[in-house]
């Protein structure tokens, strides 16, 4: 190869001078953007779990204690609550789950707004999944990382372009984090962030995603949030079933959304401060009621997945979660909508199943395919993001068996909520925004 004018020495000269123009060097810097997410990530998650236990135990000990003492969890309850409506008036960026926040244009000229929205929506998060609302941790989670990526483009300054890629790319590091889904991160930040088809971003998103993954990894010990590695294929001679499941779990995400359009509505005439109130006294009665109702659905899921529940049993449980959490999620209290977003499609697909079960199409254990399959059409439904909603649930489930119904059903959720006119909820959400 002929050498440069001047020689190698003054070619080299000229990299050195402009090493940051290194795509390698851009991509370590998207590194150490994923170390620091999932490192702020990992004590969330590790602070929700032990609020989980905590709450769990609450609840069992003052069934059988005296009356006063569920005096002072209401008292405590309503102190936090005009907490949260105080935080939410004063900074209106960290209510609900942040999805919308990060799509508006004015998230990024918002240069230093990450240093008191940051801390605040992580503590006031803790608080409201804490008191057991029917609200996730994962749009928060991408929230707080694209304010890490804020603080990044002060620390490594470039053009508009990389700068944003930046905050994108902690946030495709803070869904990896929280879900354990590195793969499904950087279609997230493709998908929903609207993160640009270009080699160098997607590699950026890529080493941001999994750098957090593994951070998370080692600092919990964790792997895929679901264990669901010995299911087996379902037969072709049921998939006109996963074609009727697609359209179902559209229908119910369709009211999903609506009752949260509806309730956003609703506590438009109640002031600020008492909105967080409404949902946290509910979040009490029902956990003394029924405790599977409150909380994101974790937890749900796993004991639908474990347990056989009746049908009856499914369906008052798939009510009672898509009314509750319409009424936590509508009040703008900080928390996201993934986890119970991913319940009710869990219920929709365990209810499927169930029904197949008692009708001697299906077999008991291929609930559980339904279930899997639910929690997928459910999401595709809801965010209109299909390739996420694929590769989530098979990389939270730890296994590909069925990768050959997932695409059908996903693809039947997506064309269902299309002709009934169903938007995405982070499109409608961003448009409500004052």
């Amino acid at each position: 190869m002929k050498p440069p004018q001047g020689g190698y020495s003054v070619y080299y000269m000229l990299y050195i001078r402009n090493w940051r123009g290194f795509r390698v060097v851009i991509l370590f810097e998207s590194a150490l953007i994923g170390l620091i997410t999932g490192g702020v990530i990992a004590g969330y998650r590790h602070i929700l779990t032990l609020f989980d236990t905590l709450r769990r135990l609450l609840y069992t000990t003052l069934l059988d204690a005296p009356a006063h003492w569920t005096a002072v969890l209401g008292a405590a309850v309503t102190g936090v609550s005009f907490f949260l409506g105080w935080a939410c008036k004063t900074r209106p960026g960290i209510k609900g789950g942040g999805i919308p926040q990060i799509k508006n244009p004015a998230f990024q000229s918002r240069s230093w707004d990450w240093v008191i929205d940051m801390p605040l929506k992580w503590v006031t998060t803790l608080l409201s999944l804490g008191m057991g609302l029917s609200l996730g941790k994962g749009g928060p989670a991408v929230q707080i990382g694209s304010y890490i990526g804020k603080g990044a483009v002060m620390l490594f300054p470039r053009g508009p372009e990389e700068n944003a890629g930046y905050i994108k790319s902690a946030g495709a590091a803070a869904f990896a984090g929280v879900f354990n889904a590195p793969l499904a991160g950087v279609l997230f930040a493709v998908e929903e962030l609207g993160m640009p088809l270009s080699p160098l971003f997607l590699a950026c998103s890529m080493s941001a995603a999994v750098t957090a993954d593994l951070t998370v990894a080692a600092c919990l010990n964790t792997g895929a949030l679901f264990d669901f590695t010995a299911i087996q294929p379902l037969s072709i001679a049921l998939l006109p079933w996963v074609l009727l499941l697609g359209f179902l779990a559209a229908l119910a995400a369709d009211l999903f959304k609506r009752g949260i359009y509806r309730s956003l509505s609703w506590y438009e005439q109640i002031p600020p401060l008492l909105r967080p109130l409404i949902p946290s006294a509910a979040a009490v009665i029902l956990g003394f009621l029924c405790f599977d109702l409150t909380g994101g659905g974790y937890e749900l899921i796993l004991s639908l997945s474990r347990e056989a529940r009746t049908l009856q049993g499914i369906c008052f449980l798939l009510a009672g979660k898509l009314l509750f959490t319409a009424l936590c999620a509508g009040s703008g209290v900080p928390g996201g909508i993934f986890f119970p977003l991913l319940c009710c499609g869990a219920l929709v697909g365990s209810g499927v199943g169930s029904a197949l079960a008692l009708a001697g199409i299906a077999s008991e254990a291929q609930i559980l395919n339904f279930m899997i399959l639910g929690i997928a059409a459910f999401f595709t439904a809801t965010h209109k993001a299909p390739l996420t909603g694929i590769l989530l649930i098979l990389e939270m489930s730890g296994t590909i068996n069925h990768l050959g119904t997932l695409v059908p059903v996903c693809l039947t959720g997506l064309i269902a909520s299309e002709l009934i006119m169903s938007r995405s909820i982070n499109e409608v959400l961003l448009e409500r925004q004052p």
